[in-house]
């Protein structure tokens, strides 16, 4: 299908593109790779009547090193993240979980930040910001404002940004020494969406005591989440197979189950308890002794 007609700027700078989203507010819509918005716009599911494409302003763009922060443009796009030797040394869930996204088209076109917006309840990033206890960076009419990645993701398709507000970047912790990460997935092929995905980082004390974890869970329920029951579980203990078993039951704890011609709520359940185990076990596998 073609989609309906609507009008299209460019702005050149951050601040020209919050006027015209503030002027239109829900009458607009923003373009950043095009990977979610243009298909809901050929099937009409959108129907925007301003299209405010982003891509001209460079400083929603790039990836750096700040104190103990990797901040990420919004714009930077999946294979930027994969590919940077900054990330791979800094932060390596960011580059593992870029890696996994869709194919080589998708990753050289699509952006994080749009992927976070849309809101996919099966997409990938919001698995790893989550378990990072990232942070989003929003600006709109009245300034800036940040926000944990654990109150950004309300519902499928739903976040907490203000629809004049535009999401610019993304920080996340630099993974210190004694730490590893993971990010596993079972793929819906045609899509390469996940039926489940798990992204995980842990750090280990001297005596291999998990000091800290995180887990992120994308495709088993109707938003992602941080699963907290697990990461308890786990935190303060020796990891031994036992353990990792007993912590990975509690992956589902609390949610409810999608089940959609994909996968069934049972299925998709036991996906998350098989990969939880798998991602903790690979990603205290990369701890450096």
């Amino acid at each position: 299908m073609i989609p309906a007609s609507f009008d299209y700027v460019a702005p050149q700078s951050l601040e020209e593109a919050v006027r015209a989203l503030a002027d239109h507010g829900e009458e607009a819509k923003l373009l950043a790779g095009g990977h979610s918005l243009l298909p809901l716009m050929k099937l009409r599911l959108a129907n925007p009547k301003l299209l405010i494409d982003l891509s001209r302003i460079s400083g929603l763009r790039g990836i750096r090193h700040e104190d103990d922060k990797i901040i990420v443009g919004a714009l930077t796009t999946h294979y930027q993240i994969e590919s940077s030797e900054l990330v791979k040394e800094k932060c390596p869930l960011l580059s593992q979980t870029a890696g996994a996204i869709g194919d080589v088209q998708v990753r050289n076109r699509g952006t994080i930040g749009g992927s976070l917006t849309h809101a996919d309840p099966s997409a990938d990033w919001p698995a790893a910001i989550l378990a990072l206890g990232g942070e989003l960076k929003l600006s709109g009419p009245k300034g800036e404002r940040r926000l944990a990645a654990e109150d950004f993701f309300l519902a499928p398709m739903t976040t907490a940004i203000e629809p004049t507000e535009i999401l610019t970047e993304i920080r996340v912790p630099v993974l210190s020494q004694r730490c590893g990460s993971a990010y596993l997935k079972m793929a819906q092929q045609a899509s390469g969406f996940a039926l489940v995905a798990i992204a995980v980082w842990l750090r280990l004390g001297r005596s291999r005591l998990v000091e800290e974890i995180g887990i992120g869970v994308t495709g088993l329920g109707e938003k992602p989440f941080r699963a907290q029951a697990v990461e308890e579980f786990v935190r303060g203990n020796k990891l031994t197979p036992k353990l990792i078993e007993a912590s990975a039951s509690q992956v589902a704890e609390g949610i409810e189950p999608l089940e959609d011609l994909h996968a069934a709520a049972k299925f998709r359940t036991h996906l998350a308890r098989v990969y939880t185990s798998r991602a903790i076990q690979e990603a205290a596998k990369k701890i450096k002794n």
